[in-house]
């Protein structure tokens, strides 16, 4: 009867029964595969044969800093996110679209801009290279504007490496974000475990997770007891969604 009700109502308003068709993408790994990987840094590629990844490589390229269409075209033609996806507990992906790049987690009405979709706030600006751009001069760090966005994050990583205080500061605070966001999801989406990747590389990584962990502890414990952080290897950080990528069906 409640359903019936809802369905009227659905039908009044021109809307239709949400539909949450779960679909198994992955885990396919017979025979030679190929998988790709476009960041906003570098494009990554890996070679899969029965399951075992038999090359693997990073090249770097600049999407972000050149406007003429040939050079995406000849390099791939395509872009860069936060590349968030979600999987149920069975490892399918689900009928609906779950690509958080453009969802506002900042409510701040001066939060950076995206450039593509208009809004503010929007994830990609905070849980990618452009975080800790961005971040990086807050904290005293001045960048070179002729790099790339590609060089200034490596600066900031090696001087991360190097122990320096300025760059601890420039991950605690993503840290901070991703705690808070991380949250905000579970409230949207519910999960039981997260799988950090190419920003957690290094030093830097390790930090910014430890920051998270107890951003969620201390002020979300509830949401801290229901779902796990988890790291892969450095190697997987970097082209480890290549190699996923190569497990989906052709």
């Amino acid at each position: 009867m409640i359903y019936d009700k809802l369905s009227n109502i659905q039908r009044y308003r021109g809307l239709h029964p949400s539909l949450d068709i779960a679909k198994p993408m992955g885990g396919h790994l017979d025979g030679c595969r190929i998988g790709f990987d476009a960041g906003g840094s570098d494009r990554k590629v890996s070679a899969v044969i029965d399951g075992e990844t038999v090359f693997s490589e990073e090249v770097v390229w600049f999407p972000k800093i050149t406007a003429d269409p040939d050079y995406h075209y000849e390099g791939i033609a395509m872009g860069t996110s936060e590349a968030v996806g979600y999987v149920n507990e069975e490892g399918c992906i689900t009928g609906w679209l779950n690509e958080l790049a453009f969802v506002s987690v900042d409510a701040n009405p001066d939060a950076i801009r995206d450039e593509w979709s208009g809004d503010i706030g929007c994830g990609v600006k905070y849980f990618c290279q452009d975080g800790v751009i961005k971040l990086a001069p807050r904290a005293g760090i001045e960048l070179d504007e002729s790099l790339s966005p590609a060089e200034k994050l490596k600066v900031v990583q090696k001087l991360m490496e190097e122990g320096d205080e300025r760059a601890a500061k420039v991950y605690e605070s993503i840290g901070i974000y991703l705690g808070h966001t991380l949250a905000y999801y579970d409230e949207k989406y519910g999960f039981r475990y997260v799988l950090l990747g190419r920003v957690m590389s290094g030093k830097g990584g390790d930090l910014l997770l430890a920051t998270c962990q107890k951003v969620l502890n201390d002020e979300y414990p509830d949401a801290a007891a229901k779902f796990k952080l988890t790291l892969p290897d450095e190697k997987f950080r970097h082209v480890g969604q290549s190699m996923a990528a190569a497990s989906l069906p052709g």
